[in-house]
């Protein structure tokens, strides 16, 4: 099977072409250039793919898209986040409709950003979109992808939770002041957090190409959301370090601005990965607490015998 990836270079990108090649797949790692440069397939930016660069791929697993959490977001910096989701996707998938023999699945990066904020409600692949800037992205984003749909090609929106990774933006900058010992809580501490690891994040998306009968959203996110005091007593716990310093929710729209501190740090979203349990895929990583102490030693995941494969 040959895999193309966007995005190979990303933390996802980056671990997900690895695990497939090690599987045996003859992965196309998709890389960004001029036209003038031989080696280049595409420049989202500029709206460019190369005449039949993914000409007879089996599968497009599409990770590209700027960090939400790098920034303030300014007016500028919500046109970046929008163009690199919603006008690459558009990029792509108009190569693919120029192709003669198409992939047949299509695997684009998502986010549970698409429910918004929702308190304690739980949220399968079924709900509704939410309100908010992150909420709107996530649709245009997803909506721009299923036009490959009309193509004949599978589509799969993988709409992925906080990552935790040691390489992972989140943790390089939660680590630092729980270390110190002054992390606490973010607001109140009572919204909901959902996580994945990067490990079952790939998994699921190598599940989600193989699996034909897998479609539409799939919530990437590990079973059991908890909140994030609890998640933040836990993260302690781990370090052998006091919790006792909360941030509250003023000071939070401060530094990061009241748009993106509502919509990420203090937004209240309990996901379930309904369609991935249903199609038998297991998580490796389902209690927070195991898994930030395996984390913070660096072991490897054990998956057991009993995981589903594609």
């Amino acid at each position: 099977m040959q895999v193309a990836i966007t995005g190979s270079s990303g933390f996802i990108g980056s671990a997900l072409a690895a695990r497939l090649a090690g599987a045996g797949a003859d992965v196309l790692r998709v890389r960004r250039g001029d036209p003038a440069d031989g080696g280049a397939h595409w420049s989202p930016q500029e709206g460019w793919f190369r005449p039949g660069a993914l000409e007879g791929v089996d599968a497009v697993v599409h990770l590209t898209g700027v960090s939400v959490g790098a920034r303030r977001w300014t007016a500028r910096r919500r046109e970046v986040l929008r163009s690199s989701r919603v006008d690459a996707t558009r990029t792509l998938v108009d190569h693919l409709r120029t192709l003669t023999r198409r992939p047949r699945v299509l695997v684009t990066a998502s986010a549970i950003g698409y429910y918004g904020c929702r308190g304690d409600e739980t949220l399968t692949e079924a709900s509704s979109s939410g309100d908010g800037f992150l909420a709107d992205l996530v649709r245009d984003w997803e909506a721009e992808a299923a036009r490959a749909s009309e193509l004949g090609i599978r589509m799969v929106y993988a709409r992925f939770a906080p990552i935790l990774s040691m390489q992972g933006e989140l943790m390089q900058k939660l680590l630092p002041p729980f270390k110190m010992g002054v992390g606490g809580r973010l607001g109140s501490g009572r919204q909901r957090f959902s996580w994945v690891t990067l490990e079952d994040a790939v998994e699921a998306v190598a599940f989600a190409v193989e699996r034909d009968s897998l479609s539409g959203p799939v919530n990437v996110s590990a079973p059991g959301a908890l909140t994030n005091a609890e998640f933040t007593k836990a993260l302690g716990r781990a370090l052998h370090r006091p919790t006792l310093f909360p941030l509250p929710s003023p000071m939070l729209k401060l530094v990061f601005g009241s748009g993106r501190a509502n919509e990420t740090l203090l937004a209240s979203q309990h996901v379930v990965p309904e369609k991935l349990t249903a199609a038998g895929f297991a998580f490796a990583d389902r209690e927070i607490g195991a898994t930030l102490e395996r984390l913070l030693q660096g072991r490897p995941v054990e998956r057991g015998e009993g995981i589903a494969q594609p």
